[in-house]
């Protein structure tokens, strides 16, 4: 029987009431339902986090009815590892319950050195989901996305390539990510024309980048696709972190992808405000950012990290009072606005 240091003996039994409080949202016009909150592994799941704490958060978000992890090729670090990670305890814990996950991941960011190691070329797409599958130890994922548009490769190419992901049954299902609301059609036609239907969207989206809000999810909503949408915390900037300045182990001090400068005046002023706001309703500032990115039943998921099984316990008891009035959101609205914090900015 494996065994772990921290957690003892790894035979995982999983909660038998994990369905009963997770709320499922259909994904576009498709068969999938996934949760209201998912799991990315893109942050701390990687060689530099103690695989316990990764275990441990992935167990608890199971029990609680998070059925969907999100990952991608690169994500560590090193590039890999979170993939690798995952591989092992999907092995010894969750095998079992293969039938009941919907496991992603991605590729379209530098991964490997050369030409070939990039971008959406079908040489790289698919090269890149035979060592995805590799490393976590699985015969398919359920969603293969395209995790960026690549304008120099013909779009054609890049969704043929999702396409035979699907037919040589590695992929389920496939996806976009940042992809903006023009090649975002482009690529959903290009793919019912192959029969292989775009099911989701992965873009970023929060308080303080509401950049789909324009075109976008109208977009998604005519093609029958879903959304899941990133970064709805704007990386920690709305919770309760940066209330008091910046704190030593924030990912501003530790260079995370996320610049100093984006912890702004004009934002905590923002941030201090909605915070104020979420007090009143009896909640935290990261629980009504959650619920306020869940408003429109065009997205279908919050994907959300998290660093302990607390945070993610805190995160997912947002959904306990998902209700905003039309007072609450115009209050909402006056502080809501563009931060800056979009460092995916749309493929146009």
């Amino acid at each position: 029987m494996p065994y772990d240091a921290a957690l003892g003996p790894t035979t995982y039994a999983p909660a038998s009431n994990r369905y009963d409080g997770m709320s499922y949202r259909r994904c576009g016009r498709s068969g999938i339902q996934l949760p209201a909150i998912s799991l990315g592994l893109w942050q701390n799941f990687g060689d530099d986090h103690p695989l316990a704490n990764s275990r441990a958060m992935l167990r608890r978000a199971f029990d609680l009815g998070i059925t969907h992890f999100d990952l991608a090729n690169n994500y560590g670090p090193p590039y890999g590892s979170a993939e690798t990670n995952f591989g092992r305890i999907f092995d010894e814990d969750f095998r079992p319950f293969r039938d009941e996950l919907i496991i992603s991941t991605k590729a379209g960011y530098d991964m490997w050195p050369g030409p070939y190691g990039e971008f959406g070329s079908r040489k790289y797409l698919l090269a890149s989901l035979d060592q995805s599958l590799r490393r976590m130890r699985l015969e398919h994922v359920d969603i293969f996305y395209s995790h960026r548009f690549d304008p120099d490769t013909p779009l054609e190419e890049t969704m043929s390539a999702l396409d035979y992901a699907v037919r040589s049954g590695k992929a389920r299902y496939v996806g976009i990510s940042s992809y903006g609301p023009k090649r975002t059609k482009e690529a959903s036609r290009i793919l019912a024309s192959l029969g292989t239907p775009l099911l989701i969207h992965q873009p970023s989206y929060s308080m303080l980048n509401r950049w789909i809000e324009r075109a976008l999810l109208d977009v998604l909503e005519r093609e029958g696709a879903g959304a899941i949408v990133f970064s709805p915390l704007a990386q920690g900037l709305l919770t309760d972190k940066y209330l008091g300045g910046i704190r030593e182990d924030s990912r501003v001090r530790r260079g995370n992808y996320f610049a100093e400068e984006l912890v702004s005046e004009e934002n905590l002023a923002r941030v201090r405000a909605l915070n104020e706001i979420a007090a009143r309703r009896g909640q935290t500032l990261a629980q009504l950012a959650i619920v306020w990115a869940l408003r429109d039943p065009r997205v279908t998921s919050a994907l959300l990290g998290a660093s302990s099984v607390e945070q993610l316990e805190q995160n997912v008891a947002a959904l306990d009072h998902l209700e905003l009035d039309a007072e609450v959101l115009g209050e909402i609205d006056r502080y809501a606005e563009d931060g800056g914090v979009n460092l995916w900015p749309p493929s146009e």
